[in-house]
């Protein structure tokens, strides 16, 4: 298989051995939807980053696992309060920050702390209007990073699409 091949199905190979392994991801997701999309998102990013860097088919699914790990811990990590902080923050990001400035939250409970950036604002054919955007979230001195697009939706809702 070629390199380009496998950079192209590892990261679906990796989200369906994820999803594999939780016995109901309807009721994961029911109760810790961060969680889920926090490994999603790692698996994605990881497996990108391997691929970028021109790693092989190894070295993907090893950056999917990681980045899975770290994105899973990440969302169990957060509080009801950080995440509804977390999500005030994106909410704000989308819709009032332009590319580049980042929209910041902090749970001085807790200490735990994020920001999300906005990088790139786009309209797909439907009329429908995106953003790519960056979100680094920090627990107990560790700052994760992850990567994503999200939409808006017609009721003016915005959706996180990866």
């Amino acid at each position: 298989m070629s390199r380009s091949a496998a950079a192209k199905l590892a990261p679906f190979v990796l989200a369906l051995f994820v999803f594999s392994g939780c016995a109901s991801l309807q009721q994961e997701w029911e109760e810790n939807p961060k969680a889920v999309l926090g490994t999603v998102i790692g698996v994605a990013a990881g497996a990108g980053i391997a691929a970028a860097a021109g790693g092989g088919a190894g070295w993907i699914v090893g950056g999917a696992a990681l980045g899975g790990l770290l994105g899973g811990a990440v969302g169990h990590g957060l509080d009801e309060r950080d995440k509804r902080l977390a999500h005030q923050a994106a909410v704000n990001a989308f819709e009032n920050y332009p590319s580049g400035q980042s929209s910041v939250w902090n749970n001085p409970d807790n200490g735990h702390s994020g920001s999300i950036t906005p990088t790139q604002t786009y309209q797909i054919a439907s009329g429908q209007y995106c953003r790519r955007y960056t979100q680094t979230i920090d627990i107990g001195g560790t700052p994760q990073q992850s990567a994503g697009t999200a939409c808006r939706q017609s009721d003016g809702t915005w959706k996180i699409q990866s």
